[in-house]
Parts: C-alpha cells; sequence; structure tokens
C-alpha cells in the first residue's frame, strides 16, 4: 500500500539521522515504539487525509537531527499522542517503556492541544502546566517545539482559525520559548513561518529583496573572507566559514523597530568562523588569537565587541563578536566560535548533554544549568503567586521570556545576569525581595542613583534600604523583570487587601454610629455617590482619607442618590457632584454585539455604510487599505486592527477563536485619523514647510502638530484626516523630499 511505503520510508529515514549520531544506538526501543505508536493510529488519518503516523515521525525527526536528542526523546515524540488520540493509557506506556518516557508522554499530554483555549483563565491554567512539566524535565518541552515546528511546516493544513491561533501562539510563545533555551535555527524557522502566515505580502517582498541582494552578498562574502582564510591557513587552524543571512522576519522586526526601509538595513550578512580546537582547554585561547589575527587584517569597531565567551548568556551561547570594516566601506559582524559553541548555539540546551565532560576548564556546563535552573525557579517563584488577571499572568512570563541579558556586579564582586534595560530595583528584587520592599536608592558605580536608574553591562551595584520604605503603585511603570513586577503586584494586592479592611471597618463603625448597617446596597449607593463601581476602591478610599464620611454619603445611603441628587437641588449646592460634561455624538457609536449563531468564518467586510458597527481603536488607527484583521473582544464587539499592530499580535496569540478575517471595501468618501512622526535637520521655516505641503499642497485637516527641536534635529507628530493609506504613503513620500528631511513614518 502506498500509504505505508510512505510511513516506512519517513521511519527509515529517522533511523537513519539518529544511527548517524553520537547516541548509543538503541534501536529495539524506538523501533517498538514505532510499532506501539503505529497500532494505536493505525485508522486515523487527519483532515488532510494523510496518515496519522506522518506527523509522530516527523517530529522524532527533528528531536533526532535538528535538536541531537537520543533514543528517550525520540520514542517519546513518536508516542506523544497516543494518550490524547487513542484508547491506551499512561499506565501502558509506563509498563512497556518504563517510567522515564512515561512521565515525559504524560506532560506532553497535559499541554496537548496548544498553550492557550478559549477563555483567559483557561490560557493561564494550560500555560501553567506547561511551564510545570517543563520544570520537571526540560525534554517535555524540546519535544513540544519540536511538535509546533512540525505543525508550522503544514500550517496550510488548517483551518483559518486554527491557523491564526497557532500562528499568534508561535509568536508569543514558543519562538521566545525556543530563544530562551539555546534553540537559534528552530527560534529563527519558528519566526519566520508564522510571519509568512501574518504578513504574506511583506514577506514576499523581503525574499524578493533577499533574492535580489544574494549576488552582491555573495560577491561580499568572498572578497571579505579571503584574506580571512588565507590567515586562518597559515595559523594552522582547522575551521569553516559560513555566511549568515539575517531572517525575513528579523529583517522585518527592524524595519517596523528602527522605521527603515530594506535598503537601510546594513547587517543582513554577518560572518561565522567555526573552528576545531586541538583541546577543550584552549578553544577560548584560540578564539582570542583568532580575534587578534582578524583585527589586523581589518579595522575594528570599538563599540561592537561583545565577548559570550567568560560568560555565557543564560541560555548557553557562546562566541566572540567582532565587527570589522570591510574592503567595500560596509561594516560586517563576524562570529567566532569552537564547533562546541556551534551546536549549543543552533541545538541549545540539548546540546549540552553531547559535550558532558569533566575536562570543561571554565565549568561551561555547570554555569549553563545554573542559568537554566535559575531562571526556572523564577518561573516557579511566579507560578506560586496566583495572579488576579490571567493575561497579567501571562505577561509577566513573556517579560522573563523575552529578556537579552547583561552582566552587572555585586558590591563583593560577584557576577549577576541581568535582562537588557533593568533597572536598579530590578536588581534589588533579583537578589532578595526584602531588599526590593525596602529599597530607596541604589550606588551604581559607586555613585548614587534613583531606583529606576537603568543598569548597563559591567556595573557594580550597591543597594541602598531603608525599614520605613514600602512597595509603591508607581514602580510597576518602570522595573522590566517578570520577577520584580510579579513581588511588587504581590505585595500591593496584600496592602490593597489590608486598606480594603481598614476601610470596611470604618465604614461599619459610621453606619452604626448613624443606626445603619453595612450591606452591598449601602456601598452600592456610596460608590454611585462618588462615580466608582469597584467597591474595594471606595473602601480603600474610604481607609486612606481620600473620602470623608458625611451629609453626602448618609442622604445617598438613606433615600438613594436620585432622592438625595434632588434634595441637592434644593439649595444643598455644596454636595452637587461634578458631572462630566457630555461627549459631543460621533458616527461611530452605535456598535453591533454579536449573537451566540455569528458565523466566526466570515470575513468581516468594511464599507462606508457599515463602518458604524466597528471599532477602530486608537492603539493603531487603521485605514483603508492596511492589511487587517477582526477581533471579537469581552462585550461581543467587533474591533478592528492593523496585522502589524503590538494589541493585535497579543490578542492573536491569546484569543486566536476571537480572530475573524476583515478587508475594506470603502469608496474613498470617509477621512480616518493617522498619526506620523517626521525627523531631520532643523533649519529656518523647516515647520513651514511641512505645514505648506499637508494643507496647502494635499488640503489635508490637520488635526494635531507638536514639534522640538533639539540640538538642530526637527522632531514633529503630526495628526491628520486622510481616506486611505495609498494617500498616506504619497505624503510620506513627499515629506521625505523637503530639504533636510531625513525620516517620516507611521504611528
Amino acid at each position: 500500500m502506498e500509504e505505508r511505503k510512505l510511513i516506512d520510508e519517513a521511519f527509515s529515514e529517522l533511523l537513519k539521522h539518529y544511527l548517524s549520531s553520537n547516541h548509543r544506538k538503541k534501536v529495539d526501543v524506538i523501533q517498538k515504539a514505532f510499532n506501539f505508536a503505529m497500532r494505536a493510529h493505525e485508522n486515523d488519518h487527519r483532515a488532510s487525509g494523510e496518515h496519522y503516523m506522518i506527523h509522530p515521525i516527523a517530529v522524532a525527526t527533528i528531536v533526532s537531527k535538528e535538536m541531537g536528542l537520543g533514543s528517550t526523546s525520540i520514542c517519546a515524540a513518536l508516542l506523544h499522542d497516543v494518550i490524547d488520540g487513542t484508547d491506551y493509557t499512561i499506565d501502558d506506556i509506563n509498563n512497556i517503556f518504563g517510567p522515564k518516557i512515561a512521565q515525559i508522554v504524560e506532560g506532553l499530554t497535559k499541554i496537548a492541544g496548544g498553550i492557550f483555549g478559549d477563555k483567559a483563565s483557561e490560557q493561564a491554567d494550560n500555560f501553567k502546566k506547561l511551564l510545570l512539566t517543563m520544570s520537571e524535565d526540560i525534554r517535555v518541552i524540546l519535544i513540544k517545539i519540536c511538535d509546533r515546528l512540525d505543525n508550522m511546516r503544514h500550517l496550510e493544513r488548517q483551518d483559518k482559525e486554527k491557523q491564526n491561533k497557532i500562528a499568534g501562539e508561535t509568536l508569543y510563545i514558543y519562538a521566545p520559548l525556543a530563544n530562551r533555551l539555546g534553540l537559534n535555527a528552530i527560534k529563527t524557522e519558528l519566526e519566520d513561518l508564522s510571519f509568512k502566515h501574518e504578513h504574506p505580502q511583506e514577506y514576499a517582498e523581503i525574499e524578493q529583496s533577499l533574492a535580489y541582494t544574494k549576488e552582491r552578498l555573495g560577491e561580499l562574502f568572498d572578497n571579505f573572507t579571503a584574506p580571512i582564510k588565507a590567515v586562518l591557513d597559515s595559523m594552522g587552524i582547522r575551521y569553516t566559514i559560513k555566511a549568515r543571512v539575517k531572517s525575513p522576519y528579523s529583517i522585518w522586526n527592524k524595519m517596523q523597530k528602527k522605521h527603515v526601509s530594506f535598503d537601510e538595513i546594513y547587517d543582513i550578512l554577518a560572518v561565522r568562523i567555526i573552528f576545531t580546537p586541538l583541546s577543550q582547554q584552549e578553544e577560548v585561547n584560540e578564539c582570542f588569537n583568532i580575534y587578534v589575527a582578524l583585527t589586523k587584517l581589518y579595522k575594528s569597531h570599538p563599540d561592537r565587541l561583545r565577548d559570550w565567551l567568560s560568560q555565557p548568556k543564560a541560555n548557553g551561547y557562546q562566541a566572540l563578536h567582532v565587527t570589522l570594516m570591510s574592503a567595500q566601506g560596509q561594516w560586517i559582524e563576524v562570529q567566532i566560535r569552537s564547533k562546541r559553541m556551534d551546536d549549543i548555539a543552533e541545538q541549545g540546551f540539548a546540546a549540552h548533554w553531547k559535550y558532558k565532560s569533566d575536562e570543561d576548564p571554565m565549568n561551561t556546563e555547570r554555569v549553563v544549568e545554573d542559568e537554566l535552573n535559575g531562571w526556572l525557579q523564577t518561573i516557579k517563584e511566579i507560578l506560586d503567586d496566583p495572579q488576579p488577571d490571567a493575561m497579567d499572568f501571562l505577561d509577566a512570563i513573556k517579560l522573563n521570556l523575552f529578556a537579552s541579558e547583561i552582566f552587572v556586579f555585586s558590591p563583593k564582586g560577584d557576577i549577576i545576569t541581568m535582562p537588557t534595560g533593568c533597572t536598579a530595583l530590578d536588581y534589588a528584587f533579583q537578589i532578595h525581595t526584602f531588599l526590593g520592599t525596602h529599597c530607596i536608592g541604589a550606588k551604581v558605580n559607586h555613585k548614587l542613583v534613583p531606583l529606576s536608574h537603568t543598569l548597563r553591562g559591567g556595573d557594580q551595584v550597591e543597594i541602598i534600604t531603608s525599614s520605613s520604605q514600602h512597595v509603591k503603585p508607581e514602580w510597576i511603570n518602570f522595573v522590566t523583570t517578570a520577577k520584580a513586577r510579579n513581588k511588587i503586584q504581590a505585595l500591593l494586592r496584600k496592602q490593597q487587601r489590608a486598606l480594603v479592611k481598614e476601610g470596611e471597618e470604618k465604614l461599619t463603625e459610621w453606619l452604626s454610629q448613624n443606626g445603619l448597617s453595612l450591606t452591598t446596597s449601602t456601598l452600592d449607593r456610596i460608590s454611585e455617590t462618588h462615580n466608582e463601581k469597584n467597591h474595594d476602591k471606595i473602601l480603600a478610599a474610604i481607609a486612606q482619607g481620600d473620602i470623608t464620611l458625611g451629609e453626602k454619603e448618609l442622604n445617598a445611603v438613606l433615600y438613594g442618590t436620585k432622592a438625595a441628587k434632588k434634595t441637592r437641588s434644593q439649595g444643598w449646592r455644596r454636595y452637587i457632584p461634578f458631572i462630566k460634561p457630555k461627549v459631543k455624538e460621533v458616527v461611530r457609536n452605535k456598535y453591533i454585539t454579536i449573537g451566540k449563531d455569528f458565523d466566526k468564518t466570515q470575513t468581516i467586510v468594511i464599507t462606508e455604510d457599515n463602518i458604524q458597527h466597528y471599532i477602530l481603536p486608537d492603539c493603531c488607527q487603521p485605514i483603508p487599505g492596511d492589511n487587517i484583521l477582526a477581533y471579537i473582544n469581552k462585550k461581543n464587539q467587533i474591533e478592528i486592527h492593523r496585522r502589524s499592530c503590538k494589541e493585535a499580535q497579543r490578542l492573536q496569540s491569546s484569543f486566536g477563536s476571537n480572530i475573524l478575517e476583515a478587508q475594506w471595501n470603502m469608496r474613498g468618501e470617509m477621512v480616518f485619523n493617522a498619526t506620523i512622526t517626521t525627523r531631520g535637520i532643523d533649519r529656518k521655516g523647516m515647520l513651514k514647510d511641512v505645514t505648506t505641503l499637508l494643507a496647502d499642497i494635499f488640503d489635508i485637516d490637520i488635526h494635531r502638530l507638536s514639534t522640538l527641536s533639539d540640538d538642530g534635529i526637527f522632531n514633529c507628530e503630526i495628526e491628520f484626516k486622510v481616506k486611505n493609506n495609498k494617500i498616506l504613503e504619497i505624503v510620506a513620500d513627499k515629506l521625505l523630499q523637503i530639504d533636510g528631511m531625513q525620516s517620516v513614518h507611521r504611528i
């Protein structure tokens, strides 16, 4: 049968990769796992018609070939869907394959079906399962990432709703997880596959641009590396030199962050020198010997030397990076690493088992395991403190996943790994919760700095505390680490609970003095008097003295707020509450609320006639022509977002089942808000040229304009009305033609 032939060929390919590895050749147990999974999935097929076993074999192949894991992980990958999709139980796996494989399969089964459910609480629970199983055996998440990679490679087989959910999850959680575990190659592929699905047009344009520049990059690489090869050959070093071209997602991400075009990305090409050291003890010295040889050939950038040899990144990455000026006048980054370092850079934590050795002079393996255990400990601390809002919990984890590292020193000279962009307060909470809670300042390099001071690599930090200091709400605004944010929120909630209790006691006593008792109705009336629906906030305000209980509150409790207002209108003017002026009615105020029978597979088409039914948020200001999606919010109303909007990416990853396709069909009769920022060399008449072009030439209605001239640099932010993004692009091009204008980008 053709189907069985395909399965056997795929399994043979898996065994081929496994037998070529350095692992002990336990083919028998892998064959047994394949036979067992084949029986379990004998009659199972995917929606595409493909036999289900193709998927577990593909996952196991990624586990073996791309992660370099052994027979235990390969067997678990082959069996990972058996418990969830068939009649077999975990006891069956345990009896046949032993407790280790059974434990991994059980961990994979707990997180089957993706991290996120349809509800926020389910998202948090499922994600906690993922993190807990990861902390028990890291191979659980490694295999799960391989499972996700295979799903992403065949995403077109899924329906549109699942495509949105899977792609969003991948970019939001799985790619950062892969990065945190050092799986650089897999992280890059996951990002590119998500990007290809989310932004197909932009992906195609970047791929096309890369194809156009391929010949030029090849010529640059050959010319740049020819002298390097000659020098390395003369030194007797065994090496390979590879060109690393920046990935499409990485290029697009940089274009978005820096607001530049493809042609303005100057680090598309990097060079990797991968050498085989004479011995592991000498590999660091050989890295620096190569570096010295290169600096004799080319001038190096003084601020772009990155040494991750003596202190590896938290995910185990080791290398020496130097940026050199080519003969053509271009800066090119060169990454110098041994074969062992290269394997770890591509395969992450999985590769460390391959290099377990007592000969490691720098205790690299111990450092990496300590860093990984420290990261998992932070995750456990976050899990131990229940978050009232599931999305707060997910965001806290995200902070921990995305962080890149710097190294700072304690007063005694100990090295502490911290995320880039962290503050002195982050450092205090990293050392100990008590230090963070009572921190009033810090000394960085022996100079006094505030809590919000951003630390840099190499800083020596000493925390100053006071027993009278307590956590403050504004601290949340400048901490950057998940640990600090989590601890501050937990302490603030504890303080809030104490205030609510104190406020409740004060209110009960006051009501008792007036012959009344505390009820929900009583609190409702007092809350309405102060235009606040949250009872806890009212009680906390009473405790802090922000609300003084008096005649106004007594009237509200006795007669209700309407009666109280009527009484006040008869002369008690001092009790009339502030009434917000009525906002002028705008056209978009008739948002539809969808029913349960709403067809989520339909495409939302926005026209002039129905635009008032949809919410156009200020976070991204979508206008006709933008690549958009629709989101069903908590009120069952439909929001329209640009696909590149950060909020849209978060919603798509977290509420994939509430995402709908959307498109514009406008006749160009309406105008929409758009905001751009411009930057250039300041001169007399610059602002006049900008406003003349917008107002007189394009007849654009400028809604808001703010400008700043700082050290000869002209910065201007303009909000105006425009019909569609094509006109916006034309306006931006014309603005760039103004004398001295350097950049124009849309916010």
